[in-house]
């Protein structure tokens, strides 16, 4: 792991572990307005949604408990090599992001609800990664998969920014959808395989502080 921060290489580097349950916590309402929703589907339709907020491993478990989403798979996009490796990755020269990808049944949880949990899982206005973790390989952004969800990421962007709450320039990014590489299979649910370490990482990395902190609750 190419990072600032020695305890991250620590952290992230471990295997292995005991399965840990993840508790549900409620998102705040940060949007307001005219609500946009996509074509209405059957309750078996499934669509995708790719997501980069940094660490992968924590941005698998917020969106895997929510009722509607049928899996969540980490992994990297957004670059130029074919599949590429954790190492090549952590190098921050291929081009890819540190992402989760997303399948849900928009019957059952719409896409604006997968971007209002985006949202308060991340620190958007971080230009040069997440906390502990620098690089583009850290960088912050959605990835759209149709224009109806380019629409909505860039409504709920822009919510975010007349929201004013934060005083420093948003620096997630809205880019299509490249090919997703799934990551290696240890780091599928790191956060099930081992809990503690994960945990370690996710207060450590400043993570768990800045959602208590900027949402009432680290999600």
């Amino acid at each position: 792991m190419k990072t600032q921060w020695n305890f991250g290489v620590w952290a992230r580097g471990a295997r292995g572990g005991l399965l840990a349950a993840a508790a549900v916590l409620a998102v705040p309402a940060i949007y307001g307005g005219e609500k946009m929703t996509a074509n209405p589907a059957t309750k078996t339709e499934t669509a995708l949604a790719t997501f980069a907020g940094g660490c992968f491993w924590c941005m698998q478990p917020p969106f895997e408990k929510l009722k509607g989403v049928e899996k969540v798979v980490v992994g990297y996009t957004g670059g130029k090599k074919a599949n590429p490796t954790y190492d090549d990755v952590c190098t921050g020269t291929t081009g890819h992001a540190e992402a989760v990808q997303v399948t849900y049944r928009p019957s059952e949880i719409s896409y604006q609800e997968l971007l209002d949990v985006f949202w308060v899982n991340i620190d958007p206005t971080d230009f040069d990664g997440q906390f502990a973790d620098k690089g583009s390989q850290y960088r912050t952004a959605i990835f759209y998969h149709d224009e109806t969800q380019k629409k909505l990421a860039a409504v709920s962007k822009d919510k975010l920014v007349k929201s004013k709450k934060f005083d420093s320039p948003i620096a997630t990014r809205i880019d299509p959808a490249e090919t997703f590489y799934a990551a290696e299979e240890y780091h599928q649910d790191y956060y099930k395989k081992d809990p503690w370490r994960y945990k370690a990482y996710r207060a450590g990395s400043g993570r768990a502080g800045f959602l208590q902190k900027t949402w009432g609750a680290d999600h």
